[in-house]
């Protein structure tokens, strides 16, 4: 997959801007700006060529057969959304915050704004596992004016939401999205 992803940065002319701590084992990383298909395969490309181990979550019954296969082969990891004591379903936040609560290694990622249309407000669940699970939110981003994948500010929540996510809005409006109308205004 690396060879293939240095292919795919070749051809499209892209470069990284990687630094990636090598003592974060645990991390919740979150993929801006997010407004094309294309986003997908530039950062799973740039996660690769910069050695991050990054996963990304996806409901259990999605995967079956090849499909499943297919997705896990791409870091895929299947969300069980059991029934919990008090007899209610975990969150989706809280199987995140489990998991990585329970690995010795794990880098979840997450898009914030969980649509690839304009989302003037990011969704908070990432914040809250990160949280909850005493890691920090590492930005990874793909900026396709520079046509530069890298790592951005990393950032330990604090309980100061916000403020934070501000923040981290505040460092994504500084890259350019393939479809900036939509991403962070």
């Amino acid at each position: 997959m690396k060879l293939l992803s240095r292919l795919v940065f070749w051809i499209a002319g892209w470069k990284l801007n990687a630094a990636w701590p090598k003592d974060l084992k645990k991390a919740v990383l979150i993929a801006i700006p997010h407004t094309s298909n294309w986003d997908l395969l530039y950062a799973r490309a740039a996660f690769y060529l910069m050695d991050i181990p990054v996963r990304f979550t996806i409901k259990k019954e999605v995967m079956v057969g090849p499909l499943g296969w297919f997705i896990k082969s791409l870091g895929g990891i299947a969300i069980d959304r059991k029934r919990i004591p008090g007899g209610r379903k975990q969150t989706y936040t809280e199987a995140m915050t489990n998991m990585l609560k329970e690995a010795d290694e794990l880098v979840i990622m997450v898009t914030p704004e969980g649509t690839r249309s304009h989302a003037p407000k990011w969704k908070t669940g990432f914040y809250h596992v990160a949280l909850g699970a005493g890691v920090p939110v590492v930005i990874g981003y793909l900026d396709y004016k520079k046509k530069e994948a890298g790592i951005g500010p990393i950032i330990q929540p604090n309980g100061k939401m916000e403020e934070q996510i501000e923040e981290m809005m505040a460092f994504g409006r500084t890259v350019t999205a393939k479809y900036p109308e939509k991403g962070i205004l």
